[in-house]
């Protein structure tokens, strides 16, 4: 017989401001490069042209900036936390690129809250964040805000 493993699930209620998760890490691969300029039509030899990308101050192909921001929100999903309970995600306030993500450089994810606000609705709240993606060196390579609607507990 299988056992599932229950993970926690916070809602509004669970969080304090000053809390922080880290997610798991995930390796960038050529592969996620070439599916992101197919999704994107982002194309730029940048990202998909290793001879061009040589000559630049990067001196190789480095991710799509959107494709890090996108990859940050995948990991922090996987984390489950607010699995259920992640009502919408409201806004990003600020987002800075600091550092190029190259192929096979691991980022990982560390989240702190920073505001929590109830809503006229007694079934939500809103999260504020400071997040910030980090290499396989402990480098910030993005970081921004993140405002995000969360259900309470006990709501439907």
């Amino acid at each position: 017989m299988a056992m599932e493993i229950q993970r926690p699930r916070l809602s509004f209620d669970d969080l304090h401001v000053g809390m922080t998760f880290t997610t798991a890490g995930r390796t960038v691969t050529e592969a996620d490069l070439v599916a992101f300029a197919g999704i994107t039509g982002d194309f730029n030899p940048l990202h998909t042209d290793a001879e061009f990308a040589k000559q630049t101050i990067f001196g190789q192909r480095v991710a799509h900036g959107t494709l890090v921001l996108a990859l940050a929100t995948g990991l922090r999903q996987r984390t489950g936390l607010f699995e259920g309970t992640m009502m919408a995600f409201l806004e990003i306030r600020r987002w800075a690129f600091r550092k190029p993500v190259c192929i096979g450089d691991t980022i990982r994810v560390v989240t702190e809250i920073t505001g929590l606000r109830p809503t006229r609705h007694p079934d939500r709240g809103i999260m504020e964040q400071v997040v910030r993606v980090l290499n396989q060196r402990g480098e910030v390579v993005a970081e921004g805000e993140f405002v995000n609607m969360v259900r309470r507990r006990g709501a439907g």
